[in-house]
């Protein structure tokens, strides 16, 4: 299909600037044509866009690709104005990248499965530790070095050797401006969906367009008696807040004049934009059984502080890639471990005194484990070449609330609850259905009042990890069971009626307790809706919970106990493991069609 030449873009002013149109140098068939064929696919569901033959999809990418570089540049020059007898076609950006988008997001299938044991020897390895003993004595409790081995000696098959080589080939900070420009914005996903269709409807707008600043990059640096400063705040604090802050080509060039003034360049989301990062981020996660692990580049200059001091609610491996850098870790100031999206500032974290700080000296080649909720800073030093910049990459494990030791006994009860149903019916009609339900219920609310309590709830369940050597295997799996016993044993003693206060009182403040358990629906059958807790309690009068409560409250009390002695006396983890694989399968799926389908929207992947 030959079409005229895309000119510039034709863009309302009050449009963002992925919706501006397209502009062709003359009008042509072709070019309706390209319209349908846009419409076509993006009004495709998942198994449409299946059934469309693989020469012809890839063809079609293909021509898209080659348009789509012209219009990514377009906008990223902020080049609007066109004059003569152009065509301004009804086609906008942010059509042509949902197409690309939706044709190249299940790609992962065809490509290599992660390798998880290239992935573990790369990181502990070369670091003398045994997986088996970081899990044990450091995983989700202590900091921890893994000292390297010089460039000259890293083995071929090391996951991070062509990103140094790339990286070090490449003089600082020149490369940053032309990387930078050839990227596409990555916005964010929502955890708990598991439609990839619904993050296209809900960025629909935005998808397609430059990296927008404090989303995709930040320019920062640290300043001991003003915190942390940040490089394009005066340009944009006169923006509307409701306004992306989209870096121009004028804006990306700074960067390297930020980078000479003592700024950090930080960018999120690596694995979202370079196919081989994304495989380490893949691999990275199915090694310790979560659906998905996140990568942020930081190129920080001689001398110089990026990020203020501050503790993360994800446990961290920071990978050294070039230069120097030296890092202060202070003592988690709580027990129990803060969970993703908690609020990341407090103020001792601010003002902890310097005492009691671990001090380490980042390298090339090491990896430096930092667990969740430990504050921390870095800071450059000077190197023995005297270059004194820092290039790293931090790896993200974040644990999301059905991948945790809590929502595994969620799951667990959920399980039971469905398979108690199937086999042991209520006799008495709806008022024992009623009641077994609420007990249920009740024992829901339980768990999550003794997750406050207990920080073994908080912690990863490593339940899916994909498979290790035999003897690793095996050694992990029995510490996981046994951590699994040792939380029922803690709901057997610790669940009390007199939790059902808890359930009173958030009917009465019009409140959903379950908020947080949305996502056991997640665990129905493909096509199908699971009963959730909320529908059970929640979608009926909320007078009536009250009622029920306080007509049956004796005779709930018997049944809650007989459902929590029952529920901690037949549950084993072989009945629960397949059903919690089942859910991780459904995260990790919409996550890769994500990553696969914004490495399709960058000039370069790879």
């Amino acid at each position: 299909m030959s079409l005229p030449a895309v000119i510039c873009l034709s863009c309302n002013v009050k449009d963002n600037v992925s919706c501006s149109r397209i502009v062709f140098e003359n009008e042509d068939s072709s070019i309706l044509l390209l319209e349908a064929t846009l419409l076509l696919i993006n009004s495709c569901s998942i198994k449409q866009l299946e059934e469309i033959p693989k020469n012809l999809s890839e063809n079609l990418v293909v021509h898209l690709k080659g348009m789509w570089e012209k219009v990514h540049t377009f906008m990223l020059c902020d080049t609007w104005s066109c004059l003569g007898d152009n065509f301004v076609s009804n086609i906008r950006a942010n059509d042509m990248a949902q197409s690309i988008f939706r044709l190249c997001m299940d790609d992962y299938q065809c490509g290599e499965h992660p390798n998880v044991k290239q992935i573990k020897e790369s990181i502990f390895d070369l670091g003398k530790m045994n997986f088996e003993q970081f899990i044990f004595d450091y995983w989700e409790a202590s900091p921890l070095l893994l000292r390297g081995t010089s460039k000259a000696s890293l083995p071929e098959d090391y996951i991070f050797r062509s990103l140094a080589k790339a990286f070090q080939s490449r003089e600082m900070p020149s490369f940053i401006p032309p990387m930078l420009e050839n990227l596409t914005s990555c916005p964010p996903i929502a955890s708990d969906k598991l439609d990839i269709f619904h993050f296209l409807e809900e960025v629909g707008d935005h998808i397609g367009c430059p990296i927008i600043y404090d989303q995709d990059i930040r320019v920062v640096k640290t300043h001991h008696s003003k915190g942390e400063l940040h490089y394009f705040v005066q340009k944009f604090s006169s923006c509307s807040s409701q306004d992306p802050h989209i870096l121009h080509v004028n804006e990306i060039r700074k960067c390297k004049e930020a980078y000479n003034d003592g700024y950090t360049i930080a960018l999120r989301g690596m694995e979202f934009r370079f196919k081989n990062i994304a495989t380490i981020a893949d691999g990275l996660a199915s090694l310790f059984g979560q659906p998905s692990a996140g990568v942020n580049m930081y190129l920080t200059p001689p001398d110089s502080q990026g990020l203020s001091r501050h503790s993360d609610d994800h446990c961290v491996f920071v990978c050294q890639l070039s230069g120097t850098k030296e890092w202060k870790i202070f003592p988690r100031s709580r027990v129990h471990l803060p969970r993703l999206y908690e609020s990341k500032y407090s103020p001792e974290v601010e003002n902890e005194p310097l005492g009691g700080s671990e001090h380490f000296l980042l390298k090339e080649g090491d990896v430096l484990y930092i667990p969740r909720g430990f504050p921390h800073e870095a800071r450059t030093t000077m190197d023995e070449d005297g270059s004194g910049f820092s290039l790293h990459l931090t790896l993200a494990i974040e644990i999301e609330p059905p991948f945790e030791w809590e929502g595994f006994v969620h799951v667990a009860l959920n399980h039971w609850r469905r398979k108690h149903r199937e086999f042991h019916q209520p006799s008495n009609g709806s008022t024992s259905l009623n009641m077994h339900v609420m007990s249920v219920n009740l024992l829901h609310v339980a768990v999550m009042l003794i997750g406050e309590i207990d920080p073994t709830f908080r912690k990863a369940c490593l339940i899916g990890q994909t498979s290790l050597s035999t003897v690793t295997e095996r050694s992990i799996a029995l510490n996981q069971r046994g951590i699994f016993q040792h939380l029922i044993s803690r709901i057997n003693d610790e669940s009390k009626f007199a939790d059902l206060e808890y359930l009173e009182m958030a009917v009465q403040k019009h409140e959903n307790l379950f908020q947080r358990l949305q996502w056991l629906q997640h665990l129905s059958k493909e096509g199908e809706m699971l009963e959730s807790q909320e529908s059970s309690i929640f979608a009926v009068d909320r007078s009536y919970v009250l009622q029920f409560c306080s007509l049956h409250k004796h005779t709930l009390k018997g049944a809650f106990l007989e459902v929590k002695s029952k529920f901690c006396e037949e549950i084993v983890v072989e009945d629960v493991e397949q059903e919690y694989k089942m859910l991780l399968d459904r995260y990790k799926k919409v996550r890769r069609q994500y990553t696969e389908g914004m490495l399709s929207l960058h000039l370069t992947s790879d």
